[in-house]
């Protein structure tokens, strides 16, 4: 009789996938290769995973609940006192900071494959769930819900388009001065309270 996964054994072996995808890539992957860059065998990955489509989808949940959480911890994230922009910020430099920025290029080569068609249905999934959570934090500066939606959407699509002319061009100054009008537009239209 085969042994169940252990849950936590589970969310580490994740884990494990996700930093070693953040500095190989996830383009063209395979469970052998991933296994070998993890020094186990692919029956590890097998275990807790169907298929290669299956860990894929786990990733792209683990990455939403792991930047979630991140912002979450933001100060000010459910203070309607502080102002979008700070948190907005405060995102920009955790995001391209030396910890996290190998963490930053996996999320944006997801959004470039799954804009391409590249990953199954749950890439979608990931950059819309990315709009609601970013959209939960305007509702509490009594942004309408549905006006939220449409603003953190446009402010997600913003950022990651700074992010990802950073990332190519390595002109910070140009990207920064981009993010100083992206904070000055969102704090316009969800002032803080």
């Amino acid at each position: 009789m085969a042994r169940k996964a252990d849950p936590t054994r589970r969310r580490e072996v994740l884990d494990a996938v996700i930093e070693q995808l953040a500095h190989t890539g996830i383009s063209g992957f395979t469970l052998r290769g991933l296994a070998q860059g993890l020094g186990q065998s692919t029956r590890v990955l097998t275990h807790h995973f169907a298929d290669r489509e299956d860990l894929l989808s786990a990733v792209l949940a683990r990455l939403d609940e792991r930047q979630h959480r991140s912002l979450r911890a933001t100060r000010g994230w459910e203070d309607p006192a502080v102002p979008v922009g700070d948190i907005v910020r405060e995102a920009w430099r955790r995001n391209l900071g030396d910890e996290e920025l190998p963490m930053t290029r996996l999320v944006r080569e997801i959004e470039g494959l799954a804009a391409a068609g590249r990953l199954p249905a749950a890439g979608a999934g990931f950059v819309r769930g990315r709009a609601e959570f970013v959209a939960s934090c305007l509702t509490l500066r009594e942004v309408p819900a549905d006006r939220a939606l449409t603003l953190a959407t446009l402010l997600n699509s913003a950022f990651s388009g700074l992010e990802t002319d950073y990332l190519v061009t390595g002109d910070r100054g140009r990207g920064e001065s981009g993010l100083d009008l992206l904070c000055e537009w969102i704090d316009s239209m969800a002032p803080a309270r």
